[in-house]
């Protein structure tokens, strides 16, 4: 087993990994290395063949193979050392990792180690859905590595369980691939997607969004041959008949590694804790990107793993790090806010904002952020809509006192008329 050094080892080459190496070198890490299982930097963005990616980040518009290129040429080009077929397996000890790949197994000794990780799609286990176990139920992301990735044939009619951005982008690989959509199927009494998405895939393709639906059974010997939807406000049923069912969103990090770690975890957002500054519970770990909270898009997670670069350097320079932390926690309609805790002082999270996720559609109303019962701050927002990303504003966090209790996140809806 050989043995290596590093100043920081970054676990993910997807967006966020590759920004935080390129960022790490800009402000003189002398060697940065990132490992990745996949056999090719880029992250879920080099799956997907759709355009969309880089506006906040590079501002301008790339498809996903191209905005992953530009990434990993970069992160090359700037002196990031980018080891690809490599699984981190497990920790050695608090700053060293242990990696297998087809060189070998490996040590890697870092002053810093930044998980970006990412999230995934929960499975159709997952969802506890009944019924048969035939071929043709997949994720988006699996959907998407067999289409775009590999070019294989995906199916001829599907159904999607889903009705978030990602889903209507589950509608365009599918369609984009000569399958056609039957239905597109929502537990909510709306679809959450931005509108424009769902007119350019679903409605261009005159696939039905059933709303307050789920999948009951899903029925097939060797592929799935129908599903059976039941209606959740009247307990109806129907049955569709198709060959692929596609799960969307509900999404969970990709937190093994830092499970494995001990390192305090959140439990609504299930990925680690971190400080607006990207540090979690060990001392020398930073965590970044989708793997410490569900689904944001590539250039947010990029944006990031910018940010964590910064600390990370002002870590390795003597910065000491946080022995306490003011827990920020949220009541409903809120599902989670990030990050979940925060330190006292002036330093902002990523873009200057925080971000929450609600549980359900709500009219306008004010988000309101307590500390002690002391108004740190209130907010307007013109709706909540669940599965897309509510901004908070970070220009509050200098009014933290690190001597009380905890933040309250809630919500306080505006009176009609």
């Amino acid at each position: 087993m050989r043995s290596e050094h590093a100043d920081v080892v970054i676990v993910g080459a997807g967006p966020a990994g590759l920004a935080a190496a390129i960022e790490s070198r800009r402000l003189g890490q002398r060697r940065v290395v990132v490992l990745d299982r996949e056999p090719a930097p880029g992250g879920i963005p080099r799956h997907t063949r759709h355009t969309g990616y880089g506006w906040r980040d590079l501002h301008r518009m790339l498809t996903g193979p191209a905005y992953a290129r530009y990434y990993a040429e970069l992160a090359t080009a700037a002196g990031a050392e980018i080891r690809s077929g490599t699984i981190v397996t497990d920790w050695v000890s608090p700053a060293v990792l242990a990696s297998t790949s087809a060189d070998g197994l490996a040590e890697w000794h870092a002053d810093a180690v930044l998980l970006a990780t990412g999230c995934r799609e929960r499975p159709r286990a997952a969802r506890l859905v009944p019924g048969d176990r035939p071929a043709g139920v997949l994720t988006t992301g699996a959907l998407q590595q067999l289409a775009d990735l590999h070019r294989l044939p995906v199916g001829r009619r599907a159904v999607v369980v889903g009705a978030e951005n990602v889903s209507f982008s589950a509608v365009h690989t599918l369609t984009a691939h000569g399958v056609s959509v039957a239905a597109v199927v929502t537990e909510h009494p709306r679809p959450q997607g931005y509108r424009l998405l769902q007119a350019i895939t679903a409605d261009r393709h005159r696939s039905p969004v059933l709303t307050s639906t789920e999948v009951a059974e899903i029925i097939g010997r060797g592929r799935v041959e129908r599903v059976v939807l039941r209606n959740r406000r009247t307990g109806e049923t129907r049955v569709i008949e198709c060959d692929t069912v596609v799960f969307t969103g509900d999404w969970i990090p990709d937190h093994e590694l830092a499970r494995a770690a001990g390192l305090d975890m959140d439990r609504a957002t299930r990925g680690p804790c971190v400080d607006q500054l990207m540090r979690t519970s060990r001392a020398g770990v930073f965590a970044a990107g989708n793997m410490t909270h569900p689904a944001e898009t590539a250039d947010v997670a990029a944006l990031a793993g910018r940010h964590a670069a910064g600390t990370m350097t002002a870590y390795l320079r003597g910065e000491p790090w946080p022995t306490e932390w003011i827990p920020v926690n949220c009541t409903d309609p809120l599902r989670w806010i990030w990050p979940p805790r925060l330190t006292a002082g002036t330093a902002a999270p990523p873009r200057g904002r925080l971000i929450a996720r609600a549980a359900d559609f709500r009219g306008p109303g004010y988000l309101e952020i307590i500390q002690d019962g002391r108004m740190l701050h209130r907010e307007h927002k013109r709706r909540l809509v669940p599965n897309q990303t509510i901004a908070v504003q970070a220009g509050w966090l200098p009014r933290i006192d690190s001597r009380s209790g905890p933040i309250m996140v809630g919500w306080q809806s505006r009176p009609a008329g």
